[in-house]
């Protein structure tokens, strides 16, 4: 298993990059990974984001000593996802009344995915918008701009919210899969080289394996971008991509 990985300013931005990646293990079978997305509208969308995952790293953390103290209970990864997004839920509803912040402070997209790489099985929950691949295929969460954040949830009971999820997706046997905020979506010519050739971007970042032999294979497709293409992403970018 390969694991690459590229945060990146968008050329539209200046002060603050307002995405977030994290990659953590549960323990030595189970990784979790995770793109988030500010809300460049609210506040300090950059905190935002970066809460998120800083939140998610703790209940990561504190899920794999749970483990170890549990290694006779058998666990689906569904069961995984939820304790750790219920753990992120219940840091956000915390946080927010320990450090008195606004809703519009909290507004951030994310996707999560586990992955198993004993059992070679793996599942991806969108809380907003972003775009996944696994396999070969590319989806695309998209809710006209207007994401419903986690953040609008927070006086909900967990429970009732969590079930309501509908962007979940259960995947076997995976060869590829990436996880990215709508970034990637945002390319656009920001300089005129001798290059006209067309080119599909997502799948250049999440399917084609150009340069696969180096973990900065993403990082480099970026720069190859800007400088063959003449193009960089407007909006801020994260991605993760799990290879075998």
């Amino acid at each position: 298993m390969k694991l690459y990985s590229t945060l990146q300013i968008g050329d539209y931005h200046i002060n603050h990059c307002e995405d977030y990646l994290l990659i953590k293990k549960i323990d030595s079978d189970k990784i979790v990974c995770a793109v988030m997305d500010g809300c460049s509208t609210a506040m300090d969308s950059h905190f935002a984001s970066a809460l998120f995952g800083k939140l998610l790293r703790k209940v990561i953390i504190e899920t794999g000593y749970k483990s170890l103290y549990e290694k006779d209970i058998q666990r689906s990864l569904d069961e995984d996802l939820k304790e750790i997004v219920e753990g992120l839920f219940k840091g956000l509803v915390f946080s927010k009344n320990h450090m008195m912040l606004d809703e519009k402070e909290l507004l951030a997209t994310l996707i999560i995915l586990v992955y198993d790489k004993v059992k070679d099985e793996g599942i991806i929950l969108a809380i907003g918008d972003g775009v996944i691949c696994v396999n070969g295929k590319i989806m695309e969460f998209d809710r006209n701009n207007k994401p419903d954040y986690l953040a609008y949830h927070l006086h909900e009971n967990f429970e009732d919210w969590y079930s309501n999820q509908s962007q979940k997706i259960i995947f076997n046997d995976p060869n590829d899969i990436s996880i990215a905020t709508d970034g990637i979506l945002s390319f656009s010519k920001i300089k005129k080289t001798d290059s006209d050739e067309m080119i599909n971007f997502a799948e250049y970042l999440m399917i084609d394996h150009q340069n696969s032999d180096t973990e900065e294979m993403l990082n480099r497709k970026l720069k190859q971008l800007e400088h063959q293409y003449g193009v960089k992403p407007t909006d801020d970018l994260a991605i993760v991509r799990i290879t075998k």
